[in-house]
């Protein structure tokens, strides 16, 4: 009998170290979801391919679908960004550690479009515009093509950070086209969202302004696909 108790007492030692493993607050690079098979892993920090992940797509492809490269995959916490600079997917650091978002993993694919900016002067962070795209996991450095239904307003320290809402088209969520139609559909996942977003860097960090519907949502996109254009110029001259 004392055998027994033994073999279970060591199995649910093994099993609560594999758990406590699994929950170290840095993850391995290549997670659960993984990375897109076009990219390269160099190193342990940068995923790199033959093309620029922000200024070598379009933002919006010829049939008016939302193109969004996808960062961190949905339920994971490490987090990566593509750089201006390099085009590359880089896992960024603070206090000279990767950083690893403390909180519940992202309730979406979270990523960013091609070729936008929200220009500081403006009021923005100076970074592509992000989106959070409703589905199931897909490898890191996937770029989607999605569509827009709707946003949040955010503030980030004072900063315009809103987060466009997207879903998945080939997902349970591809016949949604409204935040009406994801609340009717989907009951509840509208304040998940909000919630997630305004709590998850701390409390009063960030600021919702509510949500807003798709054509406010478009209207954002343009405002920041002209910017970037208007940046390029700028650049060019």
């Amino acid at each position: 009998m004392r055998r027994w108790s033994n073999m279970i007492l060591n199995r649910l030692l093994i099993a609560g170290l594999l758990v406590t493993l699994s929950c170290r607050d840095v993850e391995p690079p290549g997670n659960a979801a993984g990375h897109s098979s076009g990219l390269i892993l160099r190193g342990r920090y940068t995923l790199a391919g033959e093309k620029s992940l922000y200024s070598d797509y379009r933002p919006v492809d010829k049939q008016g679908r939302v193109q969004v490269v996808v960062e961190i995959p949905v339920g994971t916490n490490a987090k990566w960004e593509v750089s201006k600079s390099s085009g590359n997917l880089e896992w960024e650091f603070k206090n000279n550690k990767p950083r690893v978002v403390k909180y519940l993993g992202y309730p979406g694919n979270y990523g960013m479009i091609p070729r936008t900016l929200l220009p500081e002067k403006s009021g923005g962070d100076g970074d592509p515009l992000d989106v959070i795209v409703l589905g199931p996991a897909v490898p890191r450095g996937t770029v989607l093509k999605t569509r827009l239904v709707g946003m949040i307003r955010m503030l980030d320290g004072g900063e315009q950070d809103d987060k466009l809402i997207a879903v998945m088209l080939d997902s349970h969520f591809g016949d949604i086209k409204s935040l009406e139609d994801l609340k009717r559909r989907y009951n509840g996942v509208t304040r998940i969202l909000d919630l997630w977003f305004s709590n998850y860097k701390g409390s009063g960090i960030m600021q919702s302004g509510g949500m807003a519907g798709v054509d406010e949502a478009r209207a954002v996109l343009q405002a920041a696909i002209d910017a970037y254009a208007k940046q390029q110029q700028v650049i060019a001259e």
